[in-house]
């Protein structure tokens, strides 16, 4: 057992965890028990998965990450394995992300592709309903679940595989850190219902109501915001909206880097949002990532 810990070279709410490929080699065999098809038609199957990982790292992968992702000073981790050869293709990497995902919580059905997870491409054409595909245009942050019944409490993102890929940064910021946090937050808008809703392409057939800002157990705020989908009622929660997301973008406090492939960026989907910047356009653009969302086990 040989991962290792240390903060990100951008900034210390970040911490990076180094999987060594010796320890990756130990993974080949129990790995190969599950197809992906098995995956996703027996949940318990994902959860043998998730304890074959925490062997290998002798109990202490999923309990750091858990220990990593519920501090509110930190809340984010990114995973990099040490992938340098053929071994270790597309298939392993959705087993290993389903193992990280079954050591910390359980993950929502996602609708948008009828499993616990999704796998989607950004590629130079586009015709889809989301900004989440559209290469050319900025993904502004954001956090996860905003339109869905379901509780929301970490989210988890794996560069699968990219090519013809120049800029495409991920953009993140710590709720903390932004400048505009008591000022909106304690603005008795941004407490009040609103509704939200989603484009055709996300499966989802009802509407919910919530407010973009709530108070965690120690009194804290937290935020579920996607500029996109709310459906504000009146002139005085579409102005809040549009404060808000210039806020947002305008923060000198945001966190920009690039995602190794193969790896995996673990988030609080609660006080971190996160976004992306535009690509170079260039025709052969394509970069794959496969997205899970859930619960924590407590």
């Amino acid at each position: 057992m040989s991962f290792t810990i240390n903060s990100h070279e951008k900034t210390n709410r970040v911490q990076v965890i180094n999987i060594k490929s010796e320890d990756l080699d130990r993974l080949i065999f129990p790995f190969q028990k599950h197809t992906i098809t098995s995956l996703e038609y027996k949940p318990f199957s994902r959860f043998t998965l998730a304890k074959s990982v925490d062997e290998v790292f002798e109990g202490k992968l999923g309990e750091s990450i858990v220990k990593i992702l519920n501090d509110r000073e930190t809340g984010t981790v990114i995973v990099e394995p040490e992938i340098n050869n053929k071994k270790f293709d597309k298939d392993f990497l959705v087993k290993l992300s389903t193992g990280l995902a079954y050591l910390i919580g359980n993950p929502n059905f996602d609708s948008m592709t009828g499993k616990y997870y999704a796998r989607f491409h950004v590629k130079h054409q586009d015709s889809s309903d989301s900004y989440l595909r559209k290469a050319y245009t900025n993904l502004d942050l954001h956090t996860d679940g905003t339109y869905v019944k379901e509780k929301t409490d970490w989210l988890i993102m794996t560069k699968m595989e990219e090519q013809g890929v120049e800029n495409g940064e991920s953009v993140i910021l710590h709720l903390d850190d932004w400048e505009h946090l008591d000022e909106l937050s304690n603005n008795p808008v941004g407490q009040q219902d609103f509704t939200w809703g989603s484009p055709k392409s996300k499966n989802i057939e009802y509407k919910v109501q919530h407010p973009v800002f709530k108070k965690d157990k120690d009194g804290k705020p937290t935020i579920s915001y996607i500029d996109q989908f709310p459906e504000p009622k009146n002139m005085e929660q579409g102005l809040f909206l549009q404060r808000l997301s210039d806020c947002l973008e305008e923060s000198k406090n945001k966190v920009e880097f690039p995602l190794p492939t193969g790896s995996t960026i673990l988030s609080n989907n609660y006080f971190w949002l996160h976004g992306r910047k535009p690509f170079k356009e260039n025709t052969n653009l394509s970069r794959e990532l496969l997205r899970i969302r859930g619960t924590f086990f407590n």
